[in-house]
């Protein structure tokens, strides 16, 4: 019988540590870097006035990267629309982005030096006669590209009530960045806060190759010992849950997050808040810098390598790695959130959006991600490719799945395909049978064999226990099976008839809608429930008698005695 372990990749077996240790074993915890309000981020020369300068090609560029040296000399050409992202070809790096709503778009370059200066060093205007197909702006570039950040600036409008915040004031993140470096906090939670200089995205380098194919001891040189909280901390504990029987662990969001959402000093706990579930997604292709021994080093690029690491040692053990991505929201929040990636590309298409641009909020943190929009579910599936291709996952959950199921957002009164419809007839976010989302996903012939798990219910109130799309290869989490093991083995009357469906993979849920027992991943307990029906055997702690210690033990094997799929958290 499988067994799959949730772990969140802080999980160690060293001792507790604070949270700014955690993320920066030999750091201090580094006060909030406050905005910098000067004559340069106002936009204005010492004087007062604006400080803008044109460039001969007739665009507008900072004065400050313009009357600076160019410390790199780019040649540069038009580039092409596809793939999206900032891919190495032909010698140099073409840079492919989607901003439909967008009238400018500039590529923004700059050193790991000048990031640590707030300075651009290059900017690169592009031109939409040459550099635009469709509503993909793209550039291709050649020239030295060592340790070189991007990032880009759009203008447009800024009309939250039409669904709009552009800002050319900002440079915000390629949704399709393959690593992001951040040199401190989020200078600002709010709408006026800028994504750069805390962050910024790195270029791929031409000859980072991984070798999946040697076989690396795991005392590895590379493998330091006793990293708690990270990539390199969590091949360290392979070994004990291959002993257990562990054959798949799924690992908590290991995206780019950001973990400083709920940042502030807690003086009763002597301790920094830091949020290191990873629920807060800021770029969904880039690994969590902060969870790799080598930090912001090489530009990141040895994190990605860390990873890799980490499931190839995995593989080796003979244990899967699925990964636990969060495709209903982003940590740009609501209105009130800041613009960092995909709020600056085009609002209103990654967002479920109201007639009047308003965020509809079925995932409980601010926003919607606008999955069946073909844009967006098409970014969707390319994450899913990257992570099964060039990472060698075997598989995901996805955090509340229901979202995926939901129609798109339509509030520009015109269908996604090109058909007309009245605006008081729009509902967004309306359950579809056959989800586009879903459908591609289920049937792209590259994730064909991944394992594919749904949360099936959001915060909107859609739960679809048993009834998710599933088109034969989707499992679910089975939060039945959670209540009804803990009820029954605390005694509660009226389990009995439910337990034994549980114990037979639960064919009330599956049986009717063609699905399987193995449809079911059975679990008692996770990160984020409160569904506990405890019963501690009249004993509470560590000093309880021995018999009760063996009833206990005896309830643990009791909770995963059902068939299929076992999960168990740590």
């Amino acid at each position: 019988m499988e067994q799959l372990t949730k772990l969140s990749s802080t999980w160690s077996s060293a001792p507790k540590l604070h949270s700014h240790q955690r993320f920066a074993p030999n750091a201090r915890p580094q006060k909030r870097r406050p905005n910098r309000l000067n004559w340069r981020t106002l936009g204005l020369r010492k004087d007062g006035a604006p400080a803008v300068v044109s460039a001969r090609d007739g665009s507008v560029v900072d004065t400050a990267v313009a009357e600076r040296p160019k410390l790199r000399r780019f040649q540069v050409s038009e580039g092409h629309p596809s793939p999206f992202g900032a891919t190495p070809r032909d010698g140099g790096v073409n840079f492919a982005v989607y901003a439909g709503n967008a009238v400018s778009a500039a590529l923004c370059l700059m050193t790991v030096a000048d990031l640590e200066e707030d300075k651009v060093t290059e900017q690169i205007s592009l031109d939409p006669s040459t550099n635009k197909t469709g509503n993909v702006w793209h550039v291709f570039l050649t020239g030295d590209f060592k340790d070189i950040l991007y990032g880009y600036k759009f203008d447009g409008k800024f009309s939250p009530e039409e669904g709009h915040y552009y800002d050319s004031s900002k440079i915000v993140l390629d949704p399709y960045a393959k690593a992001v470096i951040r040199r401190g906090e989020f200078g600002s939670l709010g709408p006026d806060g800028n994504c750069w200089p805390q962050m910024a995205c790195t270029v791929p380098s031409f000859d980072d190759k991984f070798d999946w194919k040697g076989d690396l001891p795991l005392k590895h040189e590379s493998s330091m010992t006793e990293l708690p909280g990270t990539y390199l901390g969590l091949v360290e504990k392979l070994d004990h849950l291959k002993e257990l029987g562990i054959n798949c662990i799924e690992l908590m969001p290991c995206h780019e997050f950001n973990e400083l959402e709920y940042f502030g000093y807690n003086s009763v706990l002597g301790d920094y808040k830091v949020n290191y579930w990873g629920y807060s997604t800021v770029n969904y292709f880039s690994p969590m810098i902060r969870y790799s021994s080598a930090g912001t080093r090489n530009c990141g690029r040895d994190a990605i390598n860390e990873v890799k690491f980490l499931i190839k040692e995995a593989h080796r053990r003979g244990i899967e790695v699925i990964m636990d991505v969060v495709f209903n929201h982003t940590a740009e929040g609501n209105e009130n959130g800041p613009i960092l990636s995909f709020r600056g590309a085009d609002n209103s298409v990654y967002y479920m959006l109201a007639p009047k641009g308003e965020f509809y909020n079925y995932s409980g943190c601010g926003n919607t991600f606008n999955c069946n929009h073909p844009v967006v579910r098409q970014f969707i599936v390319d994450c899913l490719r990257y992570w099964v291709t060039e990472m060698h996952v075997d598989g995901f959950r996805f955090d509340l799945a229901s979202i995926m199921t939901r129609g798109t957002s339509l509030w520009d009164a015109t269908n996604v395909y090109g058909s007309l419809i009245e605006g008081d007839l729009l509902t967004t976010g309306t359950p579809l049978a056959s989800p586009p989302l879903i459908d591609m996903i289920s049937n792209d012939p590259i994730l064909h064999g991944v394992k594919l798990i749904a949360e099936a219910w959001d915060a909107g109130g859609l739960y679809q226990l048993g009834m998710f799309p599933h088109w034969g290869i989707w499992s679910e989490w089975n939060g039945k099976y959670r209540d009804t093991v803990r009820q029954f083995i605390k005694g509660t009357d009226g389990f009995s008839g439910s337990l034994a469906e549980c114990l037979c993979g639960s064919p009330n849920l599956y049986q009717e809608g063609g699905g399987r027992p193995w449809n079911s991943i059975n679990f008692i307990c996770a990160h984020d429930e409160n569904h506990n029906n405890s019963w501690n055997c009249g004993q509470e702690g560590e000093f309880a008698s021995i018999s009760v210690k063996k009833l206990r033990k005896r309830q643990m094997r009791n909770f995963l005695s059902a068939s299929w799929f076992p999960k168990v958290f740590q």
